[in-house]
């Protein structure tokens, strides 16, 4: 039958069942685990401040100034290239606008107590704040004891760890090094009394409608500038809600609520501020403008103003004709226009010194404040200024080399260039209107001149002053004009729902997911320890893996015996041991009953490697077919590694190989012992040519003397997986038994004996699990009757009675 076996047709070597039964057995790695991770979940829980997530809404609107009408004379536009929407959020987003913030609510200061687990930030709970100096140093990262004594008086203390410390003035954001004291500082101040220590400057107040807690110790900590508006950039969330509209949602999360809401709010305030400064900066710049002429004006006014009176006072009034006054003040009109074309070429000649030579576009003043209507001056100024805005808040979120920066600076210089040439063509023709009216004037002015030198001057005086009042006057119109336009202006940035604290915003921590999380990493990592255990574990565990790899049958199962020495059948007769290798002996007589074997029954006993048992199987073999009243014999041919002697406390000093070197009879080597109708041979002397002695002549005559003269004889070999010497022997053997120890013999050993099975090299050769021990979820039935190895005798035995047994085996 044998030449029809094929490894192929094995089953598959993976067992589900096996498999989970694997993993019950490792319930104790699914506790530990479980407990470790509940362990650190209920750190989490309670031992992590509570974190808070709270929000605002705010719109992003395009509000009109209601002043913007046809009638007005300056006009203000505001607006950028990019979306209103998109540069709201970059600008909530920018360092510069986040340090605005921490600065306004000087969050770089804190106020604390010792918690439980924590140190807790009471942020305007605590009934006193500092005042600190903001050109003084300050100390980063040192808790700073305050403990009031009395109303009005506390102590300060600080333990300093070390000689030197860093600190930082507020005002200016530099840090410095400190020199510390070397002794631990400790001082009682008054209540509003100004503080100056090297690491700690400013004054403690107590808040409005607030008492001192008497004994209870606070702290106050100061922290970098820098990091802490790097922190509330980095946590500040900006999203349009629903999404692509121009309404803003603002979330923080922190562990203090009230710092969460303040921050929120005046990030906002802030923006709104920012948002219509940028608004108002052409109307600021226009108005700047205007004050500067209007000075150089005022006080030209002023001059002429005293030379007419002056001149009023040192001559005598006259009469000026109606011909001569109606000349006059025509002249007046044409010098009002002159100074008009003049202040227009001035404006011009300076907005084109200024695209030359600046690079920041956002301080140019409005054409219209010196009365230029023209489209395209003024369009291009907006655009240019529009363009700069939008650079500079790029300079707080992209790099210099960005593609965004030279993709701006190509439009400023494209519409610079545009510019220029309309302000170049429009100098011309304001300088040609400017020599047509010098022309008309210089016609006036003859006809004037043919009157009494006193009147010309009189008039020439007036006229001057009757013309800087009128420019006065034109520019404080439209002084007053942006002024309105600016004040009108509103915020683009409406807020819908301010931050607010109503309760609730806990986002952490998580406490029924990290329960969750723990229970599926408890369960989930044993798991996984136990797939990486069973992909690694090469050793067979019971039956059902010895079936899976081989084709050669299974015998039996020997459980594992406890005492010490291998006489387990003789010494524990109603042993489970004892009745395996009666199951064995049972299935051994089925064997050759099936073999048709006559007379004399041999046995050989093998496995793959040292240790599995070999010997210990064959003296109970041996044994119980002895205790049957069959003569028994058991032959130690392991001439390598002999170990029979030792459990009958025999000598081996004669044995086969005396026997097949030829220099003792069977009778000499045969010793007697103890078990009734069991004799023994052992391997004698360890001879240098183990295999040769094996294969002699001399070792059929050997078998057949013992035949003569036993019912049974039991061979105990050396293992076939090591050497040959096992092979040599089957052609004696009517039955080979295959030692496989539990947990010891490796699956691949299994590969040799199958290849031999294969082969027909070995015949009538059966599996014995050896060293077995049973766990209660291996439960399974077979039909060959060693169902009984899996117990031991000690298995109905109460918890104390075990205990006992034990102790005795151990003394």
């Amino acid at each position: 039958m044998n030449e029809d076996f094929n490894i192929n047709e094995l089953p598959s070597n993976f067992d589900i069942k096996s498999f989970v039964f694997k993993v019950l057995n490792y319930w104790p790695l699914f506790i530990v685990a479980l407990a470790i991770g509940f362990s650190v979940a209920y750190y989490q829980n309670a031992r992590k401040q509570n974190i808070y997530s709270l929000d605002s809404l705010i719109s992003v609107e395009n509000d009109q100034n209601p002043f913007f009408t046809s009638n007005t004379s300056i006009s203000f536009n505001y607006g950028g290239v990019t979306d209103k929407v998109q540069t709201v959020i970059t600008s909530l987003k920018t360092r510069n606008h986040n340090e605005k913030v921490v600065d306004s609510l000087q969050y770089y200061k804190q106020y604390l107590t010792q918690g439980k687990y924590w140190m807790n930030e009471v942020y305007n709970n605590a009934p006193f704040k500092f005042e600190l100096d903001k050109s003084r140093p300050q100390i980063l990262g040192k808790l700073i004891s305050i403990k009031f004594i009395s109303n009005d008086t506390f102590e300060v203390s600080v333990n300093f760890e070390s000689e030197n410390g860093t600190g930082q003035i507020y005002s200016t954001k530099e840090k410095l090094g400190l020199a510390l004291p070397q002794e631990p500082f400790f001082k009682m101040f008054k209540v509003g009394e100004v503080i100056s220590t090297p690491f700690f400057n400013g004054k403690i107040v107590l808040r409005d409608n607030s008492e001192a807690s008497i004994n209870e110790e606070y702290f106050i900590n100061f922290l970098n500038f820098d990091s802490v508006v790097n922190n509330y950039k980095n946590s500040l969330k900006v999203e349009t809600r629903p999404k692509g509209s121009s309404v803003l949602s603002l979330s923080l999360r922190g562990t203090n609520k009230s710092k969460i809401v303040d921050y929120l709010n005046a990030t906002v305030e802030i923006l709104q501020k920012s948002q219509l400064e940028r608004k108002n900066l052409y109307a600021t710049n226009t108005i700047q403008f205007i004050n500067d002429r209007m000075d150089i004006v005022g006080e030209d006014l002023k001059n002429v103003e005293d030379e007419l009176n002056k001149f009023r006072s040192q001559n005598k009034v006259f009469n000026i004709d109606e011909e001569s006054n109606r000349v006059s003040e025509q002249l007046k009109e044409y010098e009002v226009m002159e100074n008009d074309l003049n202040s227009k070429i001035t404006y011009l000649n300076s907005l084109q010194t200024y695209l030359e030579t600046k690079t920041d576009y956002t301080k140019i003043a409005a054409p219209t404040s010196v009365g230029i209507e023209e489209a395209n001056i003024v369009g291009s100024v907006q655009r240019i200024i529009d363009l700069s805005i939008a650079r500079q808040k790029l300079e707080y979120t992209t790099r210099e080399t960005s593609e965004q920066f030279k993709n701006i600076d190509r439009q400023i210089d494209a519409e610079k260039n545009v510019l220029l040439e309309t302000l170049r063509q429009t100098k011309n023709i304001f300088s040609d209107q400017l020599n047509t009216l010098k022309s008309r004037m210089g016609s006036l002015e003859s006809t004037l001149s043919k009157l009494p030198k006193d009147q010309q001057d009189f008039l020439k005086i007036q006229r001057r002053f009757n013309l800087s009042e009128e420019v006065f006057n034109v520019f404080q119109t439209k002084r007053s004009e942006a002024e309105v336009v600016k004040a009108a202006n509103v915020s683009d940035i409406n807020v819908i729902d301010e931050a607010k604290d109503i309760g609730g915003g806990l986002v952490g921590p998580n406490k029924r997911l990290n329960y969750l999380i723990a229970l599926f990493t408890g369960i989930l990592i044993p798991f996984i320890i136990i797939i990486i255990i069973a992909f690694f574990d090469n050793s067979i565990h019971n039956v059902q893996d010895i079936e899976r790899l081989s084709k050669v049958p299974v015998l039996g199962v020997v459980g594992k015996y406890r005492s010490e020495g291998s006489l387990a059948v003789y010494n524990s007769p109603k042993s489970a041991i004892s009745e395996a290798f009666r199951a064995i002996r049972s299935s051994l007589k089925f064997i050759y009953k099936t073999q048709k074997v006559k007379g004399t029954k041999t046995v050989m006993v093998t496995s793959s490697i040292s240790g599995e048992g070999k010997t210990f199987c064959a003296i109970n073999i041996a044994t119980v077919f002895a205790l049957t009243n069959k003569k028994t014999v058991l032959v130690g041919l392991d001439l390598r590694k002999p170990k029979i002697s030792k459990d009958f406390n025999l000598k081996n000093e004669v044995g086969v190989v005396d026997y097949l070197i030829g220099s003792k009879s069977i009778d000499d080597v045969v010793q007697s012992t103890h078990v009734d109708n069991l004799d023994i041979i052992l391997s004698g002397s360890i001879p240098p040519n183990p295999s040769e002695l094996l294969m002699s002549d001399k070792m059929d005559v050997f078998i057949d003397k013992l035949k003569e003269k036993y019912d049974i004889i039991v061979l105990d070999t050396p293992p076939l997986g090591l050497v040959t010497d096992a092979i040599e022997l089957v052609e004696y053997a009517d039955a080979t038994i295959y030692l496989v120890r539990q947990n010891y013999t490796k699956k691949d050993m299994l590969a040799v004996i199958n290849d031999k099975y294969k082969k027909g090299e070995v015949k009538n050769i059966s599996f014995v699990l050896n060293y077995y021990t049973h766990k209660k979820r291996q439960g399974y039935g077979y039909g060959y009757g060693y169902g009984y190895g899996y117990h031991d005798n000690e298995k109905d035995k109460n918890l104390l009675s075990r205990i006992t047994s034990i102790l005795k085996r151990k003394t």
